[in-house]
């Protein structure tokens, strides 16, 4: 039974992310054997957006997907991009006209994924309609492949579950991204579906889910807009891997990732 190994890399935040990213993916490439790579970007442009820079450091490391949000359109240079490079993409259910492409067709030597892009709307933008858009683009997309990845870039965790139990069966996997906070409720669907409400990101955790700590309490303290910088200390590398059967398109393995691993203390 023939079977596509489908590695992804959650919310890549600035240089350390992108660091960890250029020092290990290599090595996980290779442990899991991956036919394909996908990244969460939108934050890889030191937190905000993913320009040709960020681009292309993860094209050239083996990234054939990079994946977006709703920080995606926080710098002209990373709406640019998108512009012109298809494999980085940004949420599908923008407003009609919006440019960049909302998902993708990735040739692997195992045969065809498609990889979409959906954001969700509690506590978001009121953009269109995530389920009705996910409808739209599976009806257009199956006659191409079985073998479906979504990327559901949502804050609320009842949307993510949401989404999941009305995609189970029509879709081989979907993660959740943009909390930065790696969920640990992985699992396999009724109807074949893999799935995690988030991946988690790939960054600096000493801070908060990626900035600098005190200009991230000084906000919630007096209320009032903050400079973002991006933290820079204890880096960890957030992903999942999917083991995908080519002729069903449904999952049948997979395992969540952290490196390297926090380290419990007892006093």
């Amino acid at each position: 039974m023939a079977s596509l190994n489908l590695l992804f890399i959650g919310d890549i935040i600035g240089k350390p992310g992108l660091d960890l990213v250029q020092t290990w993916l290599p090595s996980l490439i290779q442990k899991y054997k991956a036919d394909l790579v996908i990244a969460n970007g939108e934050n890889a442009s030191d937190g905000k957006g993913c320009t040709d820079k960020e681009g292309k450091i993860l094209l050239d490391l083996g990234v054939h997907v990079i994946t977006g949000g709703n920080h995606t359109w926080d710098k002209h240079q990373s709406q640019d991009y998108l512009k012109k490079e298809p494999r980085s993409l940004r949420p599908l259910n923008y407003p009609k006209g919006t440019y960049g492409n909302g998902y993708y067709i990735a040739e692997t030597k195992k045969g065809k994924v498609a990889v979409i892009n959906l954001q969700g709307r509690t506590f978001m933008a009121a953009i269109d309609c995530p389920f009705k858009t996910a409808d739209w683009v599976l009806a257009k997309i199956k006659s191409e492949t079985n073998m479906i990845f979504l990327d559901f870039h949502a804050e609320a965790t009842a949307e993510k579950v949401s989404m999941i139990n009305y995609l189970d069966g029509k879709i081989s996997a979907m993660v959740g991204t943009h909390t930065h906070v790696q969920t640990s409720d992985e699992r396999i669907f009724p109807n074949g579906t893999g799935y995690i409400t988030d991946v988690g990101m790939t960054g600096p955790y000493e801070s908060v889910i990626g900035m600098k700590t005190q200009a991230a309490v000084n906000r919630f303290l007096f209320q009032t807009p903050q400079k973002y910088e991006t933290a820079e200390k204890d880096a960890h590398l957030c992903g999942i891997f999917f083991r995908i059967d080519t002729e069903t398109g449904k999952t049948k393995e997979l395992e969540r990732i952290i490196f390297p691993d926090f380290v419990k203390k007892i006093d």
